[in-house]
């Protein structure tokens, strides 16, 4: 099959491969050894035919920036009106590969640190893909709605099943917290039908833009609000963050690894793709408070992954923060933070969820996170240790490493957009570098004062396959961003350029807001 006949369809293979698998491995026998290598054939596999998409993008983009490649519409439902209406941009292409690309090392994480239920386990993580993938893809609200909640269900089970001591508390926390707010952007979704008679989102946005469908009054500020809120409680945006920590620090290597390196970036994709793509209007003016809340969460997090004993928790905050800079970022409205905002999800999927696939390679030795247990591991790891402090450059944003280029972006974007926001976020750089590398000297420097600590054996060939190419890729980012912001730029342009309609909804009043003025 060439490459033209396969171009419409290639999208719906990807996403839906790693279900089929899931499907598959129902009727393999339960021998944990066969149901591993299954999994992880499933999910190389998906990389692979995902490759294809950035293989050809340049030749199916359109030229008009605003457009999706590799679309396809079909007619689904007939009442209401629903359609299969997938296609990607320069965005949600290397969303879709960052998703393709982390589940194998979630396979191999997971390879010796599940013992019970490993088929249930590995049929979650592939079903839980193809969610992920599918919210990405999706141009059909209705659809889009179905993948988003669609990933709730095996998240919360990996972790209330599969997770630590507190794992169902946190299973729990984590579902209300996101179902609830979902609810929201169900609400505004089934407005927009009500108005329009289609979940269709490039027809939305054209009747949107062009004033066909009529907000008037508060009616385009509680839209906005019910987009928003169901994406910045999933980013997690400041106050709404607080389900992030219990269920990073419950949930297993792979869950961690997944919440934070594709789940987080679907708040921030939404955002991005929705919030302003259908109401840009609203985005414009609501930006400031916005942006007094991402600053905040980029210095709260840091200030409190600072004071943090457990690392995991330590990491999980930082999420928050280097969250906060993705959404600062993209409500600065200027290209060059636009660009560094989609830039950093990557980079925080790639680092954030290298730094989780090796604080669970420590867990899978001393089954603890506490920061006291630890001191002088660099003695009898060497090569775990180098490992580590190569994803905590990249963590930190060190020059030649891939956080670099999107913080310097971001913050670029924030100064031009004003000073101060600019100054405020640029604190949260020096504090993530305080609370990242106190974290490695506890860790691996001085000398080794517990003696289970002196026998821990250094990384295995399985623990070199998974750290080293994501180490290897914060270089590669860092070194050539070009390759990933020739499509990404030409994205954001097409959202700028997305017509503004102005309405007679205020902007909200919050005194937060104020912060910054």
């Amino acid at each position: 099959m060439n490459a033209s006949t396969l171009n419409p369809w290639i999208l719906t293979i990807t996403t839906f491969l790693p279900a089929l698998g899931a499907l598959l491995m129902v009727f393999l026998p339960r021998r944990d050894r066969i149901i591993r290598w299954f999994a992880l054939a499933i999910s190389i596999v998906t990389l692979l035919v995902s490759l294809h998409l950035p293989a050809h993008y340049r030749q199916v983009a359109p030229a008009n920036s605003g457009s999706f490649a590799y679309e396809l519409n079909l007619h689904w439902i007939t009442s209401p009106n629903i359609h299969y209406h997938v296609g990607i941009d320069g965005i949600s292409l290397w969303l879709v590969i960052l998703t393709t690309f982390l589940v194998p090392f979630c396979v191999l994480a997971s390879w010796k640190s599940i013992h019970d239920r490993v088929k249930e386990f590995f049929i979650l993580l592939l079903v839980l893909e193809t969610a992920m993938i599918g919210v990405f893809i999706a141009l059909d609200l209705f659809l889009f709605y179905f993948f988003w909640e669609a990933t709730l269900i095996p998240m919360a089970l990996i972790i209330g099943i599969y997770g630590h001591e507190r794992r169902v508390y946190a299973a729990v926390k984590f579902f209300l917290y996101t179902m609830i707010a979902s609810v929201l952007m169900l609400a505004a979704i089934i407005w927009l039908y009500a108005q329009s008679g289609t979940f269709d989102f490039t027809e939305l946005q054209h009747l949107l833009a062009s004033g066909a469908i009529a907000l008037s009054g508060h009616t385009a500020l509680w839209l906005f609000l019910g987009f928003f809120v169901a994406f910045a409680v999933k980013v997690p945006l400041f106050p709404l963050h607080t389900w992030l920590p219990d269920a990073h620090v419950e949930a297993p290597t792979a869950g961690s690894v997944l919440l934070a390196g594709v789940m987080l970036k679907m708040g921030t994709y939404g955002l991005l793709r929705f919030s302003i793509g259908l109401f840009p209007a609203e985005a414009h003016k609501n930006a400031p408070w916005i942006i007094a809340l991402a600053i905040i969460g980029i210095i709260y997090g840091a200030l409190v992954a600072l004071v943090q004993p457990n690392m995991k928790k330590l990491v999980a905050y930082s999420s928050v923060s280097h969250l906060g800079f993705v959404v600062l970022g993209t409500f600065s409205f200027t290209r060059a933070g636009m660009d560094g905002g989609v830039y950093q999800m990557l980079n925080h999927g790639i680092s954030t969820g290298a730094l989780f696939l090796l604080l669970g390679m420590i867990y899978d030795r001393r089954h603890n996170y506490e920061i006291k247990e630890y001191g002088g591991l660099a003695t009898p790891m060497p090569v775990f240790a180098t490992l580590f402090l190569l994803i905590t450059l990249s963590s930190i944003g060190l020059p030649m490493m891939n956080g670099f280029v999107g913080e310097f972006l971001i913050l670029s974007g924030a100064f031009q957009a004003r000073a101060i926001y600019g100054i405020l976020a640029a604190s949260g750089v020096i504090w993530g570098a305080f609370y990242m590398l106190w974290l490695y000297q506890r860790t691996f420097y001085g000398t080794i004062v517990n003696p289970l600590n002196t026998t821990l054996p250094d990384v295995d060939t399985r623990e070199r396959t998974i750290l080293w190419p994501l180490a290897v890729l914060a270089l590669v980012m860092g070194v050539f961003p070009q390759f990933w912001m020739n499509s990404i730029d030409a994205s954001v342009a097409g959202i700028l350029e997305t017509p503004k309609v102005a309405s007679s909804a205020p902007t909200l009043q919050v005194k937060v807001g104020t912060v910054l003025k």
